[in-house]
């Protein structure tokens, strides 16, 4: 890390902010996209492999909050920030914007139930509306 100049420290930061919040739009998204989509018949979500992908985010990110960690891409960045020199979640336009949208002050505990109850959703959405089987290829094919 000490071999990163700071200005590209801080817009690797800022890389990995955006990808962290596309992660957590993907799954809140995606949980909203089964829970709409499954009872109106959207073939897509009930694709199998990204509803395993889902489900294994959604779990990584619950086992994390149980076990007290941080994610990584979290701790990635606040290094990143630390070698540019600016403060944990300093002000950068796309770090300023999206840091407030995926980092709130609240008791452990709420992000624990939060992340227990999201994939709770997620395994209801699963038995409710579960993935696709494949189907075996037709007679003569």
């Amino acid at each position: 890390m000490e071999a990163l100049s700071p200005p590209l420290a801080a817009t690797l930061a800022d890389a990995v902010l955006a990808v962290h919040a596309g992660i957590a739009a993907f799954a809140v998204g995606m949980l909203l996209a089964v829970l709409v989509g499954g009872p109106r018949g959207w073939a897509w979500v009930r694709r199998p492999w990204l509803r395993w992908l889902h489900l294994a985010l959604l779990a990584t990110v619950a086992l994390q909050a149980w076990l007290g960690r941080l994610c990584p891409l979290t701790v990635w960045e606040q290094a990143l920030r630390e070698r540019a020199g600016q403060r944990v979640y300093g002000e950068s336009f796309v770090e300023h914007w999206l840091s407030r949208a995926l980092f709130f002050e609240a008791p452990w505990w709420v992000f624990v139930a939060a992340y227990t109850a999201l994939v709770g959703l997620a395994a209801f959405a699963w038995w409710r509306w579960p993935p696709a089987r494949r189907r075996p290829p037709a007679a003569g094919s």
